[in-house]
């Protein structure tokens, strides 16, 4: 059997629930579910490193204040609370930039309990998976998000970044070529890259997918909903190659899409 998780980055009060439905209905109708890493307070001015807006912001819409909590957005929020096929993951606090690479353990822990209180304040349920901006955490940080979450979510794990304590066991899966692993309670995820990404040939998308998840036990699956809108137009081409993924996933009986609160109850093998 094949595990995939669908992790769907940036979720936050610019986020039109009309997007979300249009790019997940197809998974909801099949009983697959969709992890949302969802933003708890974004920052509204959050800019990459050339200087442009993110893409979250510009692909919706949303308040002029310098921090806009998701529950201001109560139109997407009730969407989000009527519907269980969407699993909340905790996305940082305010998007900064490399928000969770620093190692101020104190700052570290406000903005994850700054995160999680905008989050219950807006009434959507306690996560169990977290996902760090730019998946760059800390070793600071690494320590602080599994203190509070059963699942970690980000890209790829590097030895200057590990806790001291968990290199017997960071070692092991370097040893045994594994990309998921477990530190104490908490299970590590990583994944193979934003295959669903506007970036990336769309005829070659659904191929790539397929190779990715037939290779693994698990697999995660990243995009970001608004790479499908950029600047608020609809990309057909790209929203197509998505579904036909949905469609793919739903065919195959040898492969079972689940959530991160899967992972986190321990009913999911990470190898």
């Amino acid at each position: 059997m094949h595990y995939v998780i669908l992790r769907d980055d940036d979720t936050c009060a610019f986020t039109p629930r009309a997007c979300l439905e249009r790019l997940y209905r197809p998974f909801l109708h099949r009983g697959l579910p969709v992890n949302l890493a969802v933003i708890p307070e974004v920052r509204t001015a959050v800019r990459t490193p050339d200087g442009r807006l993110e893409g979250f912001l510009t692909a919706g819409n949303g308040p002029a204040a310098p921090l806009a909590p998701v529950g201001g957005n109560r139109e997407l929020v009730e969407y989000l609370r009527a519907e269980p096929g969407y699993d909340i993951v905790q996305h940082g606090c305010h998007h900064d930039y490399l928000e969770f690479g620093d190692s101020n353990r104190a700052g570290l822990a406000r903005r994850l309990s700054e995160g999680a209180g905008s989050l219950l304040a807006a009434g959507l349920a306690r996560p169990a998976a977290f996902v760090a901006p730019y998946d760059r955490l800390s070793r600071a940080a690494f320590v602080e998000v599994a203190a509070r979450f059963a699942v970690i979510s980000t890209g790829w794990f590097e030895a200057g970044r590990m806790p001291l304590p968990w290199w017997p066991a960071y070692a092991l899966k370097k040893l045994r070529r594994r990309p998921h692993w477990r530190a104490g309670r908490t299970a590590l995820l990583s994944h193979p890259g934003c295959l669903l990404s506007f970036h990336r040939p769309y005829a070659d998308m659904l191929a790539s997918v397929r190779r990715a998840v037939e290779s693994r036990t698990l697999t995660v699956l990243v995009t970001h909903w608004w790479e499908y809108f950029r600047d608020g137009a609809p990309d057909e081409k790209f929203i197509a190659v998505l579904h036909e993924v949905a469609a793919w996933l739903a065919s195959r009986p040898d492969i079972r899409v689940v959530s991160f609160r899967d992972v986190a109850g321990g009913g999911i093998p990470l190898s």
